[in-house]
């Protein structure tokens, strides 16, 4: 356990607490969207704030690191100890674009504070959580008497998260060596809610595709020619009904090779949740929980694969009727993916579905946009047993597990690094990523402050990777 004194760390993150907030202030005050291709110079200059930032902070090294689109700070401190483990903090200074008439109380980017919640476009995400570890660093040496931190830090701060980091791929594979460690800590995550602490410990994959279909070479009258010739539209339809069977199952052959099926000590943590089934259905504009029979709301969001009909058309959709068939049609498709699944061999299986379906006279075409990665962090790794520990002091009540149903860049370092990936986040449902009036609970985010203090100590004293 963390020998980093709980009096201490709360007197010094009281002492700079106000420093700390009009600094974030600051930085929130920079409009680094980086969707918008005018606001590609503040993203710059957010990354140029933050590599200053760490700089006043104690990393020995604090650099901007060129991409073929926007910047990301990449920064260092070293421990003292030869044999602490390095552990690389993952971030993102880019925020969602966020304008006055989108339903902003006030301006998005001029920070405000009401009832002790932070309003800002990046409050919590993510400007909010990366910019804890600085004070949690600080905190973490001004309770132990230390010139360095306990472990070998590192930071990677992304600049286009929200753009789907198309180069962070790249980015982290030319710089493998500069970010080698033992462990990954990813600050761009949620808790169940701010009276249930959690820690995320896996995230979903994802690879999505459109297909396009074609019949006739154009549209044609469908009393002349209806129900003579093959029609795009219809077999559109019967690709999409065809998807799952009568248990909501995938039915693609080959897309559950590979899944790592849920523990019966997963599901009891799962179980232990304080879920509430009709407030969730509300929250998703919904009138009725559906999914894979043999498998619990959670579990389908969090942990079971699943594929998507997130479009269909083709054929006239104007007023009235105009009797065709139409000569194309389209289906847009998403899969979500699980530990032990590969993106790859999804795409692959996907092809070879389509292509059986489908009868002749039907060419067709599958666009994939690329993946993301699924990972899992393994419920008895040492290092997430410190992350729980150190969560615990801060929090002072027993802090539960998640996973996260969506995807994100976290398992591009997984994979190209080798190493596990945890989740340290304070973010809690109700601060609106994306959306109008985005903040961050102050108390909530000392808290975080807090965890980083305890975590480096207690990862050095009770973790020695081979």
């Amino acid at each position: 356990m963390s020998t980093t004194p709980d009096s201490a760390v709360r007197a010094y993150i009281a002492l700079h607490r106000e420093a700390f907030l009009q600094d974030l202030a600051e930085w929130l005050r920079i409009p680094s969207v980086s969707a918008d291709p005018e606001r590609a110079g503040e993203v710059r200059r957010s990354a140029e704030w933050l590599a200053a930032k760490l700089s006043d902070t104690g990393f020995t090294t604090a650099e901007i690191w060129e991409t073929d689109g926007l910047p990301a700070v990449f920064a260092e401190w070293p421990s003292d100890d030869p044999s602490a483990p390095t552990v690389l903090v993952y971030g993102h200074h880019d925020v969602q674009p966020a304008a006055r008439e989108d339903g902003w109380h006030t301006d998005p980017f001029t920070p405000h504070t009401v009832d002790g919640k932070l309003y800002a476009r990046g409050a919590a995400d993510d400007k909010g959580q990366v910019f804890f570890h600085t004070l949690g660093v600080r905190a973490h040496l001004a309770a132990t008497g230390r010139t360095a931190p306990a472990v070998n830090l590192k930071l990677l701060i992304e600049g286009e998260e929200e753009s789907g980091s198309p180069n962070f791929p790249a980015l982290i594979e030319k710089h493998a060596d500069r970010l080698a460690c033992d462990a990954v800590i990813v600050s761009d995550t949620g808790m169940w809610s701010r009276n249930t602490p959690t820690v995320c410990t896996g995230m979903r994959g994802l690879t999505d595709c459109q297909i396009d279909l074609y019949g006739p070479d154009q549209d044609i009258h469908s009393g002349s020619f209806g129900g003579a010739v093959p029609n795009p539209a219809t077999e559109a339809a019967r690709l999409a009904a065809a998807l799952h069977d009568t248990d909501r199952r995938v039915a693609v052959p080959g897309f559950y090779d590979g899944v790592i099926e849920l523990t019966e000590r997963e599901r009891e943590l799962f179980a232990e949740l304080p879920f509430d089934e009709e407030e969730w259905l509300r929250t998703a504009h919904s009138h009725a929980p559906l999914g894979e029979a043999g498998s619990t709301t959670l579990e389908r969001i969090w942990a079971r694969p699943t594929a998507e009909v997130n479009g269909i058309g083709g054929g006239y959709q104007g007023p009235g009727g105009k009797t065709i068939v139409p000569s194309t049609a389209q289906l847009k498709l998403s899969f979500r993916l699980v530990a032990g699944q590969s993106a790859a061999a999804v795409q692959q299986s996907v092809r070879d579905w389509v292509a059986a379906q489908l009868p002749a006279g039907i060419r067709h075409e599958i666009t994939f946009w690329g993946a993301t990665r699924p990972c899992l962090t393994p419920l008895d790794h040492p290092a997430l047993r410190s992350l729980v520990r150190a969560m615990g002091l801060a929090f002072e009540q027993k802090i539960r597990f998640t996973r996260e149903g969506g995807s994100g860049p976290a398992a591009d370092l997984q994979d190209v690094l080798g190493v596990p990936v945890l989740f340290l986040g304070i973010s809690v449902p109700s601060d609106g990523w994306h959306a109008p009036n985005e903040k961050v609970e102050l108390d909530l985010l000392m808290k975080g402050v807090e965890t980083a203090a305890h975590l480096w100590g207690d990862l050095a004293e009770t973790w020695r990777p081979a």
